[in-house]
Order: C-alpha cells, then sequence, then structure tokens
C-alpha cells in the first residue's frame, strides 16, 4: 500500500515526498489534450504562469503559504475559492470540485446559503459547510464556482449575499464559474452572461440566450467557466485549477486523479460472469470512517441513488459525522451497529488510505464482510481498501489487478466481486454496478442524466 501513498494523497501536490522505486507510474494525463469540440477555451484567459509552491497538507485558512523547496523557501500568495451550496445542490458536483481545488493547493470555503450548515444535497447526501455565506460578504476571492442540482441551484440564485459577491466578482474581473443548472438558474437572472459563450446541463439549455449557448463539455469566456453536469465535474474542475495554477499543476492533478483523458485503459473486465439481479429494490451499504476519499463516497452514492438502488451510508466511527480525507464532512445515515441488522445485496468499501485503515479495524464490518461472502453476496472495494478485502481473504490474486493503475482496467469483476482503481474512475465503478443490478439501458440512461460519456453497447 505505500506505493500507492502519493497518488491517493488529498492533499496539495508540491512539496510532496520524492517518488520512490515501487511508485506506480502513470501515463501523463493533460487536461490540455481535450479535445477541441469537447472543451473551447477563449484567447483572453488569463493563466498563471507558474505552478504555486504550496505546502503537502490542506491549505490553512490564510492570506500566504510557505513551501519549502530543496534549496530555498519562497512566500507565495494563496489562492482563495468559495464554493456556496444550499439544500438541494448536486453532491458529486460540489464535492468533486472542493476535493479537486483543495488538492491543488487552494483554500476553499465552503459556504452556506441556509440557515444551517448541515445541507442535504440533491441525492440525499448530507454534508457540512464550512461557514455561512454571511461571513463571505467581505472576503475576496481568486474564484467562487457554483455546483448545480436542482433545487440547489435556485437556492443560491435567491441568496441575495451570493448575488452581490459573485456579481463583485465579475465586475473586478475576478474568476467565477457555475456548472449544470447552476448558469441558466442562477447567472443568468444575475446578469452575469453578458456577452459570455456559456454551457450548462441540456436540460437548462433552452434557457441560455441561443447566441451564446454553446454545447462544450466546459467552456470558458473570458473569467467565466461554464460545464454541463456532474460528469463533467472534473473536466470543470481541473480548468478552474489550470487557471488558478498554471497548466502543469491541473496536468499533474488531472495524473494523480487518474483522469483518462490521455490512455486508454479498457473501461471494464469481468472474469467468471455470473448473474447480480435480485427480485426487488437491491439494498447497498455504504462503511464510511474518518479519512474516506470523499469524491468516491459521494460518487457512489449518488449514482446509485439516481437508479433508485437503496444505498445506506453507515459511520464505523462514533459520531454521524465524518471528515473525509480532503477535509469535506459527511454525515452518514446510520451507524454500523445499527446497520449491520440488516442484510444487503452489496457492501462497497470506499478508498483513502487513512479510512481504509479505520475500516478494517470495525469487528462489525469485519463480520458483516464474511457473511457476506459467505452466503453468495455482491462485495467490493475500491482503491486503497481493496487492501482490507485482501487482508481478510476475500480477494484472489485476479482482482488485485484493479490496484494496477499502470496496467489494469478501470474496474474489475470477478464473479461477485467487483474492484476499481478509484478517484476519477468511480464514476465508471458506480456505473458497473448499475448494469450488474439493471442491465446496460439503466446504467446509459443514469450516464445520459450526468452527461458522462458511456458505450451504448
Amino acid at each position: 500500500m505505500e506505493s500507492l501513498s502519493w497518488i491517493l494523497s488529498p492533499f496539495p501536490l508540491y512539496n510532496q515526498p520524492p517518488k520512490s522505486a515501487s511508485v506506480v507510474t502513470l501515463p501523463f494525463v493533460s487536461f490540455a489534450s481535450l479535445s477541441s469540440q469537447n472543451r473551447r477555451r477563449e484567447t483572453n484567459v488569463k493563466r498563471s504562469p507558474k505552478p504555486a509552491k504550496i505546502l503537502a497538507s490542506p491549505p490553512p485558512p490564510s492570506t500566504t503559504s510557505t513551501a519549502t523547496t530543496s534549496d530555498r523557501t519562497t512566500s507565495v500568495p494563496q489562492k482563495k475559492v468559495l464554493v456556496p451550496v444550499g439544500f438541494g445542490t448536486e453532491e458529486m458536483e460540489a464535492v468533486i470540485l472542493i476535493d479537486v481545488l483543495r488538492r491543488a493547493g487552494a483554500s476553499v470555503v465552503v459556504a452556506s446559503v441556509e440557515p444551517e450548515l448541515n445541507i442535504e444535497a440533491s441525492g440525499g447526501t448530507r454534508l457540512v459547510a464550512d461557514t455561512y455565506i454571511s461571513n463571505c460578504s467581505n472576503e475576496v476571492f481568486d474564484l467562487v464556482a457554483l455546483p448545480g442540482g436542482m433545487p440547489g441551484s435556485a437556492r443560491l440564485r435567491d441568496c441575495e449575499i451570493l448575488r452581490k459577491i459573485t456579481s463583485k466578482q465579475a465586475e473586478e474581473k475576478r474568476l467565477y464559474g457555475a456548472i449544470c443548472a447552476a448558469p441558466a438558474i442562477a447567472l443568468l437572472p444575475w446578469g452575469l452572461l453578458r456577452r459570455k459563450q456559456t454551457t450548462c446541463h441540456p436540460a437548462f439549455m433552452d434557457k441560455l440566450p441561443t447566441f451564446w449557448a454553446v454545447k462544450s463539455s466546459t467552456q470558458v469566456s473570458g473569467g467565466l467557466t461554464t460545464s454541463r453536469g456532474p460528469g463533467t465535474a472534473f473536466e470543470f474542475a481541473l480548468s478552474l485549477v489550470e487557471q488558478l495554477f498554471g497548466e502543469s499543476v491541473s496536468k499533474e492533478v488531472g495524473e494523480l486523479l487518474l483522469v483518462h483523458t490521455a490512455y486508454n485503459n479498457p473501461r471494464k473486465e469481468e472474469f467468471n460472469k455470473v448473474e447480480w439481479f435480485v427480485d426487488h429494490v437491491p439494498r447497498v451499504l455504504v462503511p464510511v470512517s474518518n479519512g474516506c476519499e470523499e469524491m468516491e463516497v459521494v460518487t457512489i452514492v449518488d449514482i446509485l441513488r439516481r437508479a433508485k438502488v437503496d444505498v445506506i451510508v453507515a459511520s464505523v466511527e462514533k459520531s454521524m459525522q465524518i471528515l473525509a480525507s480532503g477535509g469535506t464532512k459527511i454525515i452518514a445515515d446510520t451507524a454500523i451497529d445499527t446497520a449491520a441488522d440488516s442484510v444487503y445485496d452489496l457492501i462497497i468499501l470506499p478508498g483513502g488510505i487513512r479510512g481504509a485503515d479505520r475500516l478494517h479495524r470495525s469487528k462489525v464490518l469485519k463480520r458483516l464482510l464474511k457473511e457476506q461472502e459467505s452466503s453468495g453476496r455482491v462485495y467490493g472495494a475500491i482503491c486503497s481498501s481493496s487492501a482490507i478485502l485482501q487482508k481478510q481473504g476475500l480477494l484472489k490474486k485476479q482482482e488485485k489487478r484493479a490496484n494496477d493503475a499502470a496496467e489494469s482496467a478501470r474496474v474489475v469483476i470477478d464473479g461477485k466481486v467487483i474492484t476499481s482503481m478509484g478517484l476519477s474512475t468511480v464514476t465508471d465503478f458506480a456505473l458497473a454496478i448499475v448494469s450488474k443490478f439493471f442491465g446496460h439501458a439503466r446504467a446509459r440512461s443514469v450516464a445520459e442524466g450526468l452527461v458522462f460519456e458511456y458505450p451504448r453497447s
């Protein structure tokens, strides 16, 4: 597992420990290499010429940070980003945006536009904001980025404080952006799309001014960046990283997230094929702990719930609230002790090195996994959590190939065990589960709602 630590770290890229010979070598992924029909950029976009040098830990809420290189110590301004959230915000878009920007070194403030910090997102995931939007009124941000979702986008639109913050951001020619429904539902009524080429979720394209509407997956127009949906959230986030920190940082973050834009790993490999179909609504358990990868937890839960799966998020900690690896606070549905009273068609272990270690310590979860295997029911793991299955004798040799990021498919299914490389491949992982339970047509339908490219057959 030590060889995966460089890839899996949720912390900023620069001043990481040097790569040893055992580190998995990944093909270099460039966000800039995306095809022009999928990503368009106007020539007047401002970019930082050099990557920022930052500490190898989540940035504190301060205005400067210090980075130590091999021969000197420098102090550089820290990039501050505001991500507002409200009831019904799309959780994949919000969490991927927050996580990716923090990995690049930005100090991200998650602000609630509601009277409370606890937010139930559009798919039922409960997130906890860092602060209230009222506390951000007098702050200056390098970027204001609005996640989409409904009614989340409308909740953002109706927040007068956020409107003033974002309008000032545009007036002072600082970066701002929105994804999914938010460009049409929030930015358009605020008058912030004037003379800007804009994209959004296909369901809201008819609301955009026809002359300025474009169908690119991510569109940069001056200081404004817009994107289409959860399936383009990584691309959207990496575009913003590029504008804040420079192209080289965006490339490296994309590489470490295993973004598949420049190499051709198969989407899925399946061995010892068996049917997973059940005669009832599939019931899935997702145990979580402090240190779990938030983008993996949220993406799995969101996609499976879109497919009408009954998903239970259970905390193995003493508290229902867990602190994920990148600093996102998630509230579980129940405790693992309570969840253990039920039977599940599938148990999925999210990744994250520290999170996997804490999951492995749970005696209740260990018993549940043993029962799952002995009863012939399905179980799986992502990324570093595959080690839990291996330690418990639940992972065969060929299944471990999902951890070989240089050679394997994004998702490996062996009978009733499913594993994945994790991080940006988690969407493929979740859709593979949907396909196994309901068939390819259901998976493709969910993918279309996400605006995620998925094979027709």
